[in-house]
């Protein structure tokens, strides 16, 4: 399975230069669709074939050696593990779905060839960093997914935002590529190899000191910046002034999903180095309750989704920081589907509106004229909110019930290693219980602004834009049909039953306006095309089947395998440090976690639909009362980076100027114009007087004379 692995980045790979030579050439156009999404859906395709011909085997490897260098050797090759495999799944998956979405989707753009030649490229980068088995080729790949994606949230360079959105994504990630460059050179000096097998055997059998411990820290830069974590989340919110199904790409399988995946990849590292955990863990706790917070309080469709993937990323980081690398992996899967889903979704609806302000969006009567959407986007939110039987659940749940394991030291062992410290697990399990509440709040809080009923007049107004009250909607409500959908809303119906007609609140302050979505295309049907539609359906389908997963979580860690692998195992033996997992499995961790992430969704829930009670018809996000405004606005996190990194190094840039300029420049210029003085001087010398000139002559001659007659 390794060697076809090694086959199956370079489908994308062909289609990206294709696509970029029909760019070029401006021929066969009409060819681009097939292009694009063939060879990623055979890419897909191939991806099922090695995690089922794989199985629950152990790893294996297809490697040739392309550079002797004198030092560690240089491998070109394919790992093949149940890690791998799954994630480079999720990768096939999301990238086709997204493919598949911009053919009508992205149709009426100048640039779509050349978009989804940088998707295609995108995807490749991102398989060759699932896949490798040797750092330094992962690291071309980590680059040119960061290259990748600055061209593609640029991709309306026409729009100033997109322009400034693209260099931030750039330069923050690259801020923390760094120390992740740095971090790979210690590993690599201190096993001996940049091979990850060697690597992770040598942090076995030595521990966490010298080489591993700092390559362990240094690596958590890259993670921090390609996986948006404080203090490098500021990027993220501001990518979405890329086209949506990118934001999909980005948010599901790629780009961000990598910094998590490299901390799997490279576990029992972090595992012995618990420095590294504590630094995960505080980072990733307060990433998750901010990020939630300004989920809560954003005002447009995409940031909302953008801010709970910054959210989501951090509890995927924190459970891996409290021992819970199969939960955290869970979660990464759970949220690639829905996460997919919901900025497929939300494109269709902005498409739809002209708009992503959720102030705004209701007066179109979502839940009648895009009924498709408003199903799968209802399964979409369910599940980013851990609304059972879907699979963001049960993935919470088991980080949950990591972090309590972690901090009680009771279940079952799940790594070859030690635990970490108790500390860790108690900071993961408060911070997900908190972050499940504000998720399932702000999700009700979208659902509500989106969808909620306009058949009841008194629903009719918004405490945002009062005249909207006045619009003309239908009577008519479609039913929800899916299980999400009816879930939520009989939860709406109940919350709000039998009340009095609200009065309008002022309205929003200036400067607060949303994003400016796409110009709406013309329509083709009536909702949007079936080339958009179908992913969605697709995904909503894998978010409610992907769930029934945790009814059997020992199903899915039997595909991903023990958190070190067979051969880790032999190493920690001959090191003397395994530890034998329990005999018994306990059962009140697994019911405790699972009553505790059922009670912090009945609570966030709770508080939003409290809040339409109380006023119906207006925007829940009142309730965060004065932590509304910071939250909005990102707890300053832009303003702490222009202060801390982004003003001094404008000032060390004049500084060198200054030097470059006056200094070094001043000194050339200083010199040419001593010489050009010195020359000015001699030519006055030189008058055209011969009896001049012969004076000089003698008197030279006597002044040598008289030196030579002192001088004996």
């Amino acid at each position: 399975m390794s060697t076809l692995a090694l086959w199956i980045p370079l489908l994308p790979l062909l289609s990206a230069a294709a696509l970029a030579a029909v760019s070029l050439s401006g021929r066969a156009r009409k060819a681009v669709p097939a292009l694009a999404v063939l060879p990623i859906a055979a890419a897909a395709v191939l991806t099922f074939v090695v995690l089922f011909g794989h199985g629950t085997g152990a790893a294996t490897e297809s490697r040739i050696r392309y550079a002797a260098t004198g030092g560690p050797e240089l491998w070109l090759g394919a790992r093949v593990d149940g890690l791998a495999a799954l994630i480079a799944v999720l990768v096939g998956v999301v990238a086709t779905a997204v493919q598949l979405y911009s053919v009508t989707y992205m149709a009426h753009e100048e640039r779509y060839t050349s978009y989804t030649a940088l998707i295609s490229l995108f995807t490749a980068a991102m398989l060759v960093v699932v896949y490798s088995t040797d750092l330094l080729v992962l690291l071309v790949g980590w680059e040119v997914m960061g290259a990748c994606s600055y061209f593609l949230i640029g991709h309306h360079w026409e729009r100033p935002e997109a322009r400034s959105a693209s260099i931030k994504a750039f330069l923050v990630t690259k801020f923390g590529d760094v120390p992740f460059l740095l971090g790979i050179l210690f590993l690599a000096h201190g096993a001996g190899s940049f091979r990850v097998e060697p690597i992770v055997r040598h942090a076995i059998q030595q521990g966490g000191h010298g080489y591993t411990a700092a390559g362990a820290i240094l690596l958590i830069g890259g993670v921090m910046g390609k996986s948006a974590q404080i203090p490098l989340q500021t990027w993220l919110p501001d990518a979405m002034a890329g086209p949506t199904p990118i934001s999909a790409l980005i948010h599901a399988a790629t780009m961000v999903a990598a910094g998590v995946y490299v901390v799997a990849r490279l576990y029992p590292v972090f595992l012995v180095t618990p420095a590294a955990l504590w630094i995960l863990a505080i980072a990733a706790a307060l990433t998750a309750v901010t990020a939630a917070l300004s989920a809560f309080a954003q005002r447009d469709l995409k940031r909302i989704l953008a801010y709970s993937t910054v959210s989501q990323l951090a509890l995927m980081v924190a459970a891996l920081a409290a021992g819970g690398r199969d939960a955290a992996v869970f979660h990464l899967m759970s949220h690639g589907g829905f996460k997919a889903l919901l900025f497929l979704a939300a494109g269709v609806v902005i498409h739809h509106a002209g708009t992503g302000n959720v102030d705004e969006l209701n007066t179109h009567d979502l839940r009648r004229k895009l009924p498709v959407t408003f199903g799968t986007m209802t399964i979409g939110l369910a599940a980013l909110a851990g609304f059972p039987p879907f699979s963001g659940f049960w993935s919470k749940e088991s980080i949950a019930g990591a972090a309590y394991e972690t901090a009680t030291h009771t279940g079952s062992s799940k790594s070859v290693l030690t635990t970490p410290p108790s500390g860790i697990g108690w900071l993961v399990l408060a911070a997900t219980l908190l972050t499940g509440l504000l998720t399932a709040a702000y999700c009700m809080r979208t659902w509500w602004m989106l969808f909620r009923p306009l058949d009841r007049p008194w629903l009719r107004k918004t405490s945002e834009t009062p005249a909207e009250a006045a619009a003309e909607v239908s009577e008519t409500v479609v039913p929800a049909t899916e299980t999400g959908a009816a879930a939520l809303e009989a939860l709406v119906a109940a919350a709000t039953e039998a009340q009095p007609e609200a009065t309008p609140a002022p309205p929003p302050p200036p400067g607060t306006a949303s994003t400016p979505g796409p110009t709406p295309r013309p329509k083709r049907g009536p909702e949007a095309p079936r080339a958009e539609l179908g992913p969605l359906v697709v995904l909503a389908a894998i978010t409610t089947v992907f769930g029934f997963v945790g009814l059997n979580q020992g199903w899915f860690a039997s595909w991903l395998g023990d958190a070190d692998g067979a051969a880790y195992r032999t190493a920690a033996a001959d090191a003397g440090k395994l530890i034998q997992p329990a005999d018994a499995y306990h059962l009140a961790p697994a019911l405790l976690s699972t009553v505790l992430a059922i009670a912090a969704l009945a609570l966030g829930l709770g508080l939003v639909l409290a809040a339409v009670r109380a006023q119906p018809g207006t925007d829940p996000v009142r309730i965060l009362g004065p932590l509304r405004k910071p939250a909005r606005e990102g707890f300053g996190a832009d303003e702490a980076q222009d202060a801390i990194a982004v003003r001094p190094i404008q000032l060390a840039a004049d500084g060198v100027g200054f030097l470059d300029t006056e200094v070094v420049d001043g000194y050339v210029r200083g010199s040419g114009i001593a010489a050009r003085g010195l020359g000015e001087g001699l030519r006055r010398l030189q008058t055209g007087n011969v009896q001049l000139y012969l004076t000089g002559v003698l008197t030279g001659v006597v002044v040598i004379a008289a030196a030579l007659g002192f001088g004996r």
